[in-house]
């Protein structure tokens, strides 16, 4: 791809962020929701049950910590299900922890209502609970379906570990997830055969079919229909691949219409390379170039778990495209000095960005932190933006220092902050973007508020997954 190519920048596009209200309406729901089940549970009499003595009180609560894990599993699922307002307001880095926050919670409460339902239905029957806890396995209609969801979920919840998942390929881990889903399936006859709260009242029925089809609505319409139909309206195929650094390389893609594919400098799609085994596992990459025409680029690092494939991509290979994603654009932008951090492929977004936003000459400061001087991707880019558009760069290039630091061992003599005053001294009136892996953009951000910057004008991405 000729360097005439690289240097087309789309023209800055005026914010398309959810409306601040949106915000507030996604919270009140998801609590609104806890509330409405609570609720529901009360008028059923299951506080009056919870005060009838020991075996009865067991099963109330039984109930009560069942359906509020049902609840948060549907929250979780409407939360990856990709819906645009909800991805653009909050980002993918808070959607991903709450997503993580609401699973374990439903995944402990869902532990206490086997423990409890057993417990009080022993309790009332006077038998040993490892017998009850068979009989209703054995005897209850859905249960056999209800226990194998459990073990579903358990496999997810001990993959979802940051222990193991540091131990498991990235397909590996995403493969084992999508179980969650059939989890939630198998447990849903359970609750509709054998749930008191449900079968018993109408109000309660109309509630968890709206839910329940709201969760499946999501998935249909964002995780499946819209990507399909985006695939076949844009009939995305590889351009070009272009090798940028060791282990580094550079896609070039065509499609028809990619100006009207919704995508901006610095987000990412999740992408299906159409060549041979492994094409139906997606990997989100990032846009290293903002769309131009009917050209976009992404910039992928070989990482070992199926990006080596990237490199051996041949021109004219389909592409199936989902997305985009994140929050990483210029809409956060306002209109002043900008500062941006990168580390290792984080350069990828924050490139596309710096082609795209308006800075003036010398507006506009990037921190490339490599551990050699051969990581360094888009040398002669960097050099093109620097002359024509009046960029800074500042190469942070050595091992790691002993301490905790986004910094290189050579500049331990300064703190964090100090380091960052000198290299962008404009910085506390800037707008700061970084890209790079957990504990270096957590670094980063500790220095930014050190260095005066207030969190609103920071904006990050981490690509750890």
């Amino acid at each position: 791809m000729t360097a005439a190519v690289a240097d087309r920048r789309a023209p800055h596009r005026p914010p398309a962020a959810a409306p601040g209200w949106w915000a507030d309406l996604v919270g009140s729901a998801a609590a609104l929701s806890l509330l409405v089940v609570t609720a529901l549970w009360t008028a059923d009499r299951g506080v009056q049950e919870l005060v009838a003595g020991v075996a009865t009180g067991l099963t109330s609560l039984g109930r009560l910590t069942g359906l509020l894990s049902a609840d948060l599993m549907l929250i979780q699922v409407v939360l990856m299900a990709r819906v645009p307002l909800i991805e653009r307001r909050f980002g993918q880095d808070r959607i991903a922890r709450w997503h993580r926050l609401a699973g374990f919670a439903s995944f402990h409460l869902l532990l206490a209502h086997v423990a409890l339902t057993t417990l009080g239905y022993a309790g009332t029957a006077r038998q040993n609970p490892l017998a009850q806890a068979w009989l209703l396995v054995t005897a209850y209609p859905g249960m056999l379906l209800a226990t194998a969801a459990l073990a579903l979920l358990v496999l997810v919840v001990v993959t979802s570990v940051r222990a193991a998942r540091r131990r498991l390929r990235y397909e590996s881990w995403h493969l084992l997830h999508l179980y969650a889903y059939l989890g939630i399936a198998l447990a849903l006859p359970h609750q509709l055969w054998t749930g008191a709260d449900l079968v018993g009242s109408p109000v309660a029925r109309a509630y968890w079919w709206t839910v329940y089809l709201l969760a499946l609505a999501s998935v249909l319409v964002y995780r499946l229909g819209l990507p399909a139909w985006r695939s076949l309206r844009h009939r995305v195929e590889v351009a070009a691949v272009v090798p940028e650094a060791p282990g580094v390389t550079s896609v070039w893609l065509r499609g028809r219409h990619l100006h009207r594919l919704p995508v901006r400098a610095g987000q990412f799609l999740n992408w299906r390379f159409l060549a041979g085994p492994g094409w139906s596992r997606a990997h989100p990459y990032s846009l290293s170039a903002p769309p131009s025409g009917d050209l976009m680029r992404i910039t992928v690092k070989d990482l070992g778990d199926g990006t080596s494939r990237v490199a051996t991509l041949r021109p004219g290979t389909k592409v199936l495209i989902e997305g985009p994603y994140g929050r990483l654009t210029g809409e956060h932008w306002r209109g002043g000095g900008v500062t941006m951090f990168a580390c290792g492929v984080g350069i990828t977004p924050l490139l596309a960005l710096l082609w795209e936003l308006p800075y003036a000459p010398g507006r506009a400061v990037l921190l490339y932190r490599a551990r050699t001087p051969r990581e360094l991707a888009f040398a002669a880019e960097l050099d093109r933006l620097a002359a024509a558009r009046g960029l800074v760069v500042h190469h942070l290039v050595g091992p790691r220092g002993r301490r905790p630091s986004w910094l290189p061992a050579y500049a331990e003599g300064l703190t964090d902050a100090e380091a960052l005053r000198r290299l962008s001294p404009d910085i506390a009136g800037h707008d700061v973007y970084l890209c790079g892996p957990d504990g270096w953009v957590d670094a980063v951000r500790t220095a930014t508020r050190a260095a005066g910057v207030p969190d609103a004008h920071v904006h990050h991405e981490k690509f750890a997954w």
